[in-house]
């Protein structure tokens, strides 16, 4: 009981911390009447998408949960809401805090002129959100732990439980998997309709301001600016915070679902388990990760009250995030020596190195997750070759810098796949699947710390819109975007922990898919030259394409009519241009707001209602090659569309820093860059964030169903029918 309140103590800590850095930065001055002016906006602009993206979102909580209820349990439906809440709940207040920062740093950058100072206020408004992300996960898992697992009795029982259709499920497995389920509805609504909102108004900014009417990024004769910053709230920092929340739970999960399986496989092949074996299985990955989150609480600290921050964003912020993955693993070895070192013999669960094994798998975890970031970073920072052959590139028009972008991207897959797939084979020879799963929760386990990282890029990117549309020196301007290249570099480093704990995590519950419908104690194989898998695969492989072609076209819809708009706008108000009249920014900001919330009806419902549909007419085998060919593609196609995406963007940042002589902002190679920064936004901030919640929430959503479509599908009944 001793180590489970550590879990609750690591919430507190990082809820607590997140509400006194909140306070901080409210209390700080917003600056003039015009940035106070223009910062309401943003946050009224930003609440309206939030409470109207909920309404829908509640409809089907209450529909999803209903059904569980009447073919799960309702102890899994009650687990679902709590997932719900608390991922709403972190994305909401992530997105209030970023619209009380991005003001606050634009201030500090007009009256201290200070990069370091500016970086400071920047990555504490970020805090806010990653240790809500950590904390409100953690929250939620104590919850169903002590709640469910703990009084209700669902903890220590291995004996499959069967409802009213016939239908056998593991108790405490099935509640935990719609804790799972609730957290990822959320990340896919977040992440799917906030990226087609800040995109759809990103690239009518940029079209039409920038290469028609040659003004510059933020301007305020812009219609389209304010939804373009409002895009970055609901888009980069809430569909973000609820993302990173649904990975780090489902890595957890993950490991906890598969730590039944694995006793009572061995159980039934007559194997010796050590006692209370499978309380320590549960209970690692929980406790790792609150290990985890009180690392980044004292990494995140050590930034924020150094006596002076150095003027190299990068380097103050790297360290945040080596802190917290240095302490990370240090008390990983700790706990692993202190919960599993009294147990002389763990070969039973293929632990190669006894005690030591699921730490190590951790530690790969940890490191891969950093190592796939750096590779990120390499191909997306304009410190780097790709990014700045990418800039020079633009010399020579769009049609090549699009070109040389899409290779970049396409060759960026290679090294975190091989990096990925190492951490895979090592992690599984050193402790089995269960190794397996600890990779995925130790490359998450520091996961306030790189979403604290992340965070600071949109606030960034607001405050220098602010600074831009309240006409303040330029020189305050040259902060922000430092502050937003740098930004830009640590999304993608993001994005690659997401799409790689993503995949790990899916291996996992695939894993845990497999026990679930086999006969206990029979050797898991899912023969990829069967006809049902292999035609499962080759369907799995093409749904991330329909997806992504999916949201792309949903953002173009979107883009479409904000551009028309900035044009009648331009064209109808000849005072927007001299600067005698304003523009109509509200308009712009209703443009955002339907398209988004009517285009992410049927992208976000897909991931759900296809595995059911599958599984209901063709069976388990076929849902089961349907998500490892999904798992695969959609890991290839995040990785390249998010390094593309980024390059392309700080590609345009290096010409516009004067980096190439004789090419600035307005210049044919400064419009062929926008260019390709257009075409970047819907792959780098719609689809690749979003892919990695899509196999996630495909193989709980499979984890969930199997137990039901197992026993009920159409291509069973035939069979049975013609035999």
């Amino acid at each position: 009981m001793s180590i489970v309140v550590l879990v609750i103590l690591a919430s507190i800590l990082a809820i607590a911390f997140a509400a006194f850095n909140f306070s901080t930065v409210k209390k700080m001055d917003e600056g003039t009447d015009k940035m106070k002016e223009i910062a309401d906006a943003i946050r009224v602009g930003a609440n309206a998408f939030i409470n109207i993206e909920y309404k829908v979102l509640f409809k089907v909580v209450a529909v999803v949960a209903v059904l569980m209820i009447l073919l799960t349990s309702w102890q899994a439906a009650v687990a679902f809401a709590i997932g719900t809440i608390m991922s709403a709940a972190a994305g909401l207040v992530g997105m209030k805090i970023a619209t009380y920062s991005n003001v606050r740093v634009s201030n500090e950058a007009r009256m201290t002129k200070n990069i370091g100072k500016t970086v400071r206020v920047a990555f504490r408004g970020g805090s806010v959100m990653g240790l809500c992300v950590a904390g409100f996960a953690l929250l939620g898992l104590f919850i169903v732990y002590v709640v469910f697992g703990m009084i209700m009795g669902q903890l220590g029982d291995t004996n499959t439980l069967t409802n009213w259709l016939g239908v056998s499920f593991i108790p405490f497995a099935m509640t935990l998997s719609g804790y799972v389920l609730g957290c990822s509805i959320v990340a896919m609504f977040n992440r799917v309709g906030g990226g087609i909102y800040t995109k759809a108004a990103d690239m009518g900014a940029d079209l039409v301001g920038k290469t028609e009417a040659h003004i510059p990024e933020d301007d305020p004769r812009n219609p389209a600016t304010i939804a373009d910053n409002v895009g970055d709230n609901v888009g980069d920092v809430a569909g973000l915070g609820s993302d990173l929340l649904e990975s780090f739970v489902g890595s957890v999960a993950s490991a906890i679902i598969l730590s039944y399986h694995l006793v009572i496989s061995a159980q039934v092949k007559g194997g010796t388990i050590p006692e209370d074996m499978l309380s320590k299985l549960i209970l690692f990955p929980m406790v790792f990760v609150s290990g985890g989150l009180i690392a980044c609480c004292l990494g995140i600290a050590i930034i924020l009250f150094k006596p002076k921050m150095s003027n190299s964003p990068h380097k103050d912020l790297n360290l945040a995030t080596y802190l917290s993955a240095g302490i990370t693993t240090l008390f990983g070895l700790i706990m692993s020596k202190l919960m599993f070192g009294n147990i002389s013999d763990l070969s039973i669960f293929n632990f190669a190195a006894g005690w030591a094994s699921p730490w190590i798998a951790s530690t790969i975890g940890v490191v891969a997750g950093i190592v796939i970031g750096t590779i990120a970073e390499y191909y997306t920072s304009d410190n780097y070759k790709p990014t700045k052959d990418l800039a020079q590139t633009s010399l020579e028009g769009s049609a090549l810098t699009i070109t040389q972008g899409l290779a970049l991207g396409m060759k960026s897959t290679m090294a975190p796949s091989i990096i990925l797939a190492a951490g895979i084979i090592i992690s599984y020879y050193v402790s089995g699947f269960y190794g397996v799963a600890m990779s995925a929760v130790g490359m998450l386990s520091f996961v306030a710390a790189t979403v604290s990282v992340d965070t600071y890029g949109p606030i960034s990117d607001n405050a220098g819109g602010i600074a831009e549309m309240c006409e303040l020196d330029p020189d305050v301007r040259n902060i922000t975007d430092t502050l937003d290249s740098v930004g830009n570099t640590t999304a993608a480093i993001g994005k690659g922990f997401a799409i790689g704990s993503g995949g790990l995590a899916a291996l996992a519950l695939m894993t845990s898919y497999l026990y679930s419908y086999n006969e206990i104690g029979t050797d898991l194989v899912l023969n990829i030259i069967d006809p049902m898998i292999l035609a499962g695969s080759v369907a799995g492989a093409a749904l991330p394409f329909l997806f992504s072609g999916m949201l792309i076209e949903a953002v173009a819809k979107a883009a479409r009519k904000m551009v028309e708009e900035v044009r009648r706008q331009f064209r109808e108000i000849p005072g927007i241009l001299d600067g005698s009249a304003k523009p109509d920014y509200k308009t712009c900001i209703e443009i955002s707001t339907t398209g988004a919330i009517r285009e992410m009806k049927i992208p976000s419902l897909m991931a759900i209602a296809v595995p059911v549909l599958c599984g209901f007419i063709f069976g388990p085998e076929f849902v089961g090659g349907l998500i490892i060919g999904c798992t695969l593609t959609a890991i290839m196609i995040a990785i390249f569309t998010g390094n593309s995406g980024g390059a392309w963007d700080n590609a345009k940042k290096y010409i516009e820093s004067g980096a190439i002589e004789g090419s600035g902002k307005g210049s044919p190679a400064h419009d062929a860059a926008v260019v390709g920064d257009t075409v970047g936004d819907p792959l780098k901030d719609t689809v690749g964030p979003s892919l990695d919640i899509f196999i996630k929430i495909m193989s709980t959503v499979s984890l969930v169903a199997v137990s039901i479509f197992s026993k009920y599908n159409l291509w069973d009944l035939i069979s049975n029918i013609f035999k």
